[in-house]
């Protein structure tokens, strides 16, 4: 590691600033470049403390009570609904062939009956739940569902594609706030095992 030496530059922190050519009353001994030493006659040393200058702990603790904890921040929020299509399973055989998703919700919701819920559904109960959502919340534009498949509707790769899309389309529902707490059928299509489309057309 390099050593660092004095230095003769007028501006060195480490001693004081004395024009060129007048006597340095402040050296001890040798070149003006020599290390700062108070004398007897030297000016004793005041340090100033700025009322500016602040730990990283200070200004955390400033940050946090002038809003929230660090415990509050990062807590579940007070409202949530979370909802999960998943486990896509194929039941029939011929044309009575149908594939069905699974939807877990959870959710601390007043308007929702249970915190946690499993049902099943296939796309046609898909499709009678979005006619019913449009006709019963006329103030909220209900995104559009996937569109049918005719050819290898029961492929691998078809059922995840559809898996994804009603994902997103119940994200985009179930997120809307004026959905989640005046929406009758939404609870029910997310909760009631025994939702039956018919008793809502």
């Amino acid at each position: 590691m390099q050593r660092y030496e004095p230095t003769s530059n007028p501006y060195d922190a480490q001693q004081p600033y004395v024009p060129p050519g007048q006597p340095n009353p402040y050296a001890q001994g040798g070149s003006g470049g020599d290390r700062y030493t108070p004398g007897p006659q030297s000016p004793p040393i005041q340090v100033v403390h700025s009322p500016f200058a602040r730990t990283f702990s200070d200004a955390g603790r400033a940050i946090i009570g002038r809003g929230q904890t660090f415990e509050e921040m990062y807590a579940p929020p007070e409202n949530y609904l979370e909802v999960e299509v998943g486990n896509p399973q194929t039941h029939g055989t011929g044309r009575k062939m149908y594939t069905d998703y699974q939807i877990i919700t959870k959710t601390n919701i007043p308007a929702f009956k249970l915190q946690q819920s499993v049902v099943r559904r296939r796309y046609s109960d898909f499709e009678a739940f979005r006619d019913i959502l449009e006709k019963e919340s006329t103030r909220v534009t209900i995104p559009q569902l996937p569109g049918k498949v005719f050819t290898n509707r029961f492929s691998d790769e078809v059922i995840a594609k559809r898996q994804e899309a009603l994902q997103r389309f119940l994200e985009i529902v179930a997120g809307h706030p004026l959905l989640q707490t005046g929406s009758k059928v939404l609870s029910a299509f997310l909760q009631d095992p025994n939702w039956d489309k018919s008793h809502w057309l």
